[in-house]
């Protein structure tokens, strides 16, 4: 049996918008494509792409993207439809809501994580399962 999943491409690479290191940034982002944040931002990221936070980023947002790759440092509550990754150098603090998270050796991540299947998109909340 052959299933043929549509994998999704991650673009990193392909960046778009960019925060350079030593830019201080507050506002809102709204994009259609990768953005990637090198300095320091204060706000709200919205982006159809990916999202870098690299090694000397520092955000304090709430953030919504496509795939978020974290390298730096991020206090604000990620929505990914697709992966969050968070490397050895990278911290978060706050919520995150994704279908796959990857915490590699040595990342720092404080809060609550909620992954979304196709199961739990349908399924109804345990407390008000057992209300019944």
């Amino acid at each position: 049996m052959v299933f043929n999943k549509k994998k999704e491409e991650v673009a990193y690479d392909k960046i778009e918008t960019l925060v350079g290191m030593g830019t201080h940034f507050q506002g809102v982002v709204s994009s259609q494509g990768t953005v990637r944040i090198d300095g320091t931002f204060t706000g709200e990221i919205k982006t159809q792409g990916d999202l870098v936070i690299g090694d000397n980023g520092v955000l304090e947002a709430n953030v919504e993207a496509r795939n978020i790759l974290v390298a730096g440092e991020i206090k604000g509550n990620l929505q990914a439809k697709g992966k969050i990754e968070i490397t050895p150098s990278g911290k978060v603090i706050g919520d995150i809501k994704v279908k796959n998270l990857i915490i590699d050796e040595g990342a720092v991540f404080k809060g609550t994580c909620l992954m979304e299947t196709s199961q739990t998109k349908n399924a109804k909340p345990a407390n008000e399962e057992a209300a019944k």
